[in-house]
């Protein structure tokens, strides 16, 4: 797969990755900003520079402008990696802060689900719409939280420590955050609806 860093302007991740290990680096026009902090350099900054002029992007970086204001700037990043062929793509800064943008950056990864693979991650764990049949390997003792979006139907788990047997998760009424895994290879299975998976990040 031909994966990217997405950087977002949401809270700073303190977390940084190894960047060698993506293909591209792209920011939004506000996360810029804090990626100069960091000493980090991104290939492409793109957004309708609300947050910033495009002329404090320094010559050397591609600047796409994206003016169209019936997106987010992280719906329309999304649309210009997916047109340039990448796949795979793991975003940064997308919570934190203004929880509205929060909640807005799910709503656009999960329009993208069928088209990109999409991870985000912040500085406790990482998430993503999980497909309707998953096994995670290696990790016995993580906390594994299953959060329905709004609704997931027929849900089956083996290696949690509270599992779930052809049950349906509601965010109204039930869901299933703060589960452990209890064997090193966990899978997950449901009929119908959405399931965002948000997996603990592992303490030094």
């Amino acid at each position: 797969m031909s994966r990217v860093a997405l950087f977002l302007n949401g809270q700073t991740p303190s977390l940084i990755p190894d960047l060698e290990q993506f293909e591209q680096i792209f920011c939004t026009d506000g996360a810029f900003l804090y990626l100069k902090a960091l000493n980090i350099t991104p290939d492409v900054v793109s957004g309708d520079f609300d947050s910033i002029s495009s002329n404090e992007i320094p010559k050397e970086i591609e600047v796409v402008y994206t003016p169209d204001q019936n997106y987010t700037d992280f719906e329309k990043a999304l649309i210009l990696i997916e047109n340039r062929n990448f796949n795979e793509v793991y975003v940064y800064g997308s919570s934190g802060m203004e929880h509205d943008h929060f909640l807005g950056n799910l709503s656009s990864g999960l329009k993208f689900k069928e088209r990109l693979t999409i991870v985000f991650f912040d500085d406790f764990s990482y998430y993503f719409f999980t497909d309707k049949s998953i096994v995670l390997d290696g990790y016995k003792g993580r906390t594994i939280s299953l959060y329905p979006f709004p609704v997931t139907k027929g849900i089956k788990t083996k290696g949690l420590k509270y599992p779930l047997e052809s049950e349906d998760l509601d965010m109204t009424k039930r869901i299933g955050i703060r589960n452990q895994a209890v064997e090193d290879k966990v899978e997950i299975r449901y009929k119908e609806g959405e399931l965002l998976l948000f997996i603990k990040l592992e303490t030094p």
